[in-house]
């Protein structure tokens, strides 16, 4: 499950995953689509539209967009999200079931892809209440990818200097103060959710926090 392997190691995790979330979503009402999300600033719907925004894109599509917006990444984020984000939520929902198989994506690892579709549907499922049962060893990989890159998030210089333990998998990783929990908590909190915070422990927790502020 590495980005140097088979193609079809990784893309079916992430199909997986795409295809669990549109199903978790299928009889959202409108109502609900507008719930924030655990990204600051946007909706579900938003965050969802971003998902399908992100496996739409070409590598040469993708750099002309941030020709477009001058190098401003976050500018270019929006913009690709606006043009997936639909009339409705329906609309919106509809768009990202027809990329759930894609294996286009942006210049990123497989493994980054693999964690925009967890963290995402994370983003968009806990604020909804609802809950997934992710297959531990995916985790237990993502959370090793996490521990080790700072592309697409900061993640690598978040944890640095910390020990990782997860209570409920094999994962482990660092040295120093500890910080353990679930390896989903983990990974959320390496990619900066304050959220989860709450369901860690250790003696690097007050470090964690810090780095991790609450969103706004």
């Amino acid at each position: 499950m590495t980005d140097s392997g088979v193609k079809t190691e990784v893309w079916p995790l992430i199909h997986t995953e795409r295809a669990a979330l549109a199903n978790d979503l299928a009889e959202l009402t409108e109502e609900r689509w507008e719930t924030p999300s655990l990204c600051a600033g946007l909706t579900v719907r938003e965050v969802l539209a971003h998902l399908t925004a992100g496996a739409s894109l070409t590598p040469p599509r993708w750099m002309a967009g941030v020709i477009r917006c001058r190098w401003d990444f976050d500018k270019q984020v929006a913009m690709r999200l606006a043009e997936q984000l639909g009339d409705s939520g329906s609309e919106t929902l509809e768009r990202f079931g027809r990329v759930v198989t894609s294996t286009t994506k942006p210049p990123l690892p497989k493994m980054a892809m693999l964690g925009e579709a967890i963290v995402h549907a994370e983003d968009i499922r806990r604020p909804l209440g609802i809950h997934r049962d992710y297959p531990i060893t995916v985790l237990t990989a993502l959370a090793g990818y996490y521990r080790g890159s700072d592309m697409v998030v900061t993640a690598k210089g978040r944890v640095d200097g910390l020990r990782l333990q997860a209570t409920d998998g094999p994962f482990a990783a660092g040295s120093g103060p500890l910080v353990s929990g679930t390896t989903l908590a983990l990974i959320m909190a390496m990619t900066g959710r304050a959220a989860y915070l709450a369901e860690l422990d250790g003696d690097g927790i007050p470090i964690l926090r810090q780095r991790v502020p609450p969103r706004d």
